[in-house]
């Protein structure tokens, strides 16, 4: 198990370091979606106690349960039903002359695979993208393939990652400048670590903006203590169920059947 992927603990200064956090800003919505359900106690307790029981993994509205140690960059956790964000492959059953062969091993980045019980699952990753594909088990190496993505998904996502399949796209993107809401992530999960390992309020400003702006601004009505009362409350929430909107946002509170907390 390598040190990067160790999930958070109740005690200690872990969650101090802010570059321990960095690889958050370049997470989809579903790797975020894990980053917060493998902090759930009840989950993690779960996969020691439970991972062999059928139902366990249905429960968080998964496939199979995943490791909470593994934090998002090795971790694949199979979300039920699939996100809208992966791609589909099948055989073309009437393919042109001239038509490109499916090439596993053309795709960019490090990648993962696992077997659901039904398809062969890809997820790969290169300087902050993200790639997820479901082989259909008809689908073999050099054979002629389509792209396929649900209605609910961004336009251009077949066409992308047909050009990726193919080959087409080589040189990895450069990374932009975070934006707010991927710093709202990295702060979000940053602070909710810190009240899980039994940190104030007051301490976990500390560490995100600094002793002294704490000194300077912290007192019962400031902004300061507002934000990171929100930062709390957000990453409860999300830990506690709100996840399943990252995974799929289309779901409102209380349809997906996914828990929100228990008893």
């Amino acid at each position: 198990m390598t040190g990067r992927s160790r999930v958070v603990a109740k005690s200690g200064e872990h969650w101090h370091p802010g570059a321990a956090y960095f690889y958050v800003l370049h997470l989809d919505g579903p790797a975020l979606a894990w980053e917060y359900l493998r902090r759930h106690p009840d989950y993690r307790r779960d996969w020691s106690g439970r991972r062999r029981h059928a139902d366990a993994a249905a429960h968080w509205g998964l496939r199979l349960l995943e490791d909470p140690a593994l934090d998002a960059r090795d971790a694949q956790p199979l979300w039920c039903p699939d996100h809208a964000g992966i791609v589909q492959l099948h055989p073309d059953l009437d393919p042109p002359p001239d038509a490109e062969g499916f090439g596993l091993w053309r795709l960019p980045g490090r990648k993962r695979l696992v077997h659901d019980g039904r398809r062969l699952l890809v997820a790969t990753r290169w300087s902050g993208n993200c790639l997820h594909l479901a082989i259909a088990p008809g689908l073999r190496e050099g054979m002629a393939y389509v792209c396929a993505a649900r209605a609910s998904a961004s336009r251009n996502l077949a066409n992308e990652a047909e050009k990726l399949v193919t080959g087409a796209v080589t040189n990895a993107m450069a990374c932009a400048r975070p934006s707010a809401t991927e710093l709202l992530e990295l702060h979000t999960l940053q602070a909710l670590d810190g009240v899980l390992a039994g940190a104030s309020l007051r301490a976990v400003a500390a560490v995100l903006f600094g002793a002294a702006t704490v000194a300077r601004e912290w007192h019962a009505d400031s902004a300061l203590r507002a934000r990171v009362r929100r930062l709390v409350r957000r990453g409860r929430g999300l830990m506690r169920g709100g996840y399943r909107k990252l995974v799929s946002p289309s779901l409102e509170g209380g349809r997906s059947g996914l828990p929100t907390d228990r008893p």
